[in-house]
């Protein structure tokens, strides 16, 4: 009865509750788990040491990482049919949301080349995806680059080893504080820091080659306004690089990531990027993994390099003529 009384007190805790659920599922670790869950690192691993000293959990170690699955067989074997039941059973907004954070750090996982729970994966040495990002920056010009909504400056940094200036603007005075410490961790010099919003970019007209706005669309008040602002400091013929997410059902973002829209469609965003004044609008799949809620869209557009507008024309056919 002890002991019965002992794993009601376990299993009556919300958040042990959900870490099983996950753990059931898949093998994670304490990094992952806290990612997901949204908890404190010392929680989860408080949480952990109390399931593994009961035996529903259990820690094994591969390449130096630590990582926690559940135990099905054993002592507790009779209990895991009961609660399969139950977890699926109670199924709320909260366990969607970890479904869906789940999927995201096992995608995250995935494209990680060599990393030690990539089953079936050979290892192959120095292959990775930020390595081919910086080779490919060797092909494009020296240009200024605006990063706009930077947030804790990790495309900063990217843009700024091919870039000649990277101008990165945040509406967070919290986030600009850690993108410099990246940046200085990283050597980076090349980088001017601005505090501003969206749609008031604090920058002058036309003074910008690349306008990147990475994961920033969907936080903005009025994503048109904000790519009107990026049309606007773009150089004629400048260019603009957009990485948002299609629309999705998850409205855990918004309380949880501060998001204003639950991403777009593929034919609004290129409508977005067409009203604003871009040419050569296109929207393309950049990231998708089968059971993933959130999709990733790659959207580009081109400002003008000849005024479109007619008495703009107008004047510079007659500047020409004089």
């Amino acid at each position: 009865m002890n002991d019965l009384a002992a794993l009601g007190r376990l299993l009556g805790d919300d958040a042990r509750l959900r870490i099983l659920r996950l753990l059931g599922r898949e093998r994670l670790n304490v990094t992952e788990l806290t990612s997901i869950l949204g908890l404190a690192q010392s929680g989860v691993s408080r949480h952990l040491g109390l399931l593994r000293d009961a035996g529903l959990v259990e820690e094994r170690r591969d390449a130096g990482f630590a990582y926690y699955q559940a135990v099905r067989d054993g002592e507790n074997a009779d209990i895991w049919p009961w609660l399969d039941a139950r977890l699926i059973a109670h199924a709320n907004a909260i366990t969607r949301a970890d479904d869906a954070r789940l999927l995201e750090v096992l995608r995250v996982r995935k494209e990680q080349f060599a990393h030690p729970c990539a089953e079936n994966r050979e290892l192959m040495p120095g292959r990775s995806w930020a390595a081919w990002a910086r080779a490919l920056g060797h092909l494009l010009p020296s240009v200024r680059v605006g990063d706009f909504a930077c947030g804790e400056g990790y495309l900063t940094v990217e843009a700024a080893r091919w870039a000649r200036e990277v101008v990165a603007v945040d509406a967070s005075a919290t986030a600009l504080k850690a993108a410099r410490q990246l940046a200085r961790k990283h050597d980076i010099h090349n980088v001017v820091w601005k505090r501003g919003v969206l749609e008031a970019l604090p920058l002058g007209d036309a003074t910008i080659d690349v306008a990147l706005l990475a994961q920033a669309l969907h936080h903005a008040a009025d994503p048109a306004r904000a790519l009107r602002e990026a049309h606007r400091v773009l150089v004629p013929g400048g260019s603009l690089l957009v990485l948002d997410l299609r629309s999705h059902d998850q409205a855990w973002t918004r309380d949880k990531l501060g998001d204003h829209w639950l991403g777009f469609d593929d034919e609004d965003l290129r409508r977005l990027i067409a009203d604003a004044g871009f040419r050569d609008a296109r929207v393309d799949v950049g990231a998708h993994h089968r059971g993933d809620p959130f999709t990733v869209l790659v959207a580009s557009g081109r400002r003008p390099s000849v005024p479109t507008n007619s008495n703009t024309r107008a004047r510079v056919r007659a500047g020409r003529q004089a």
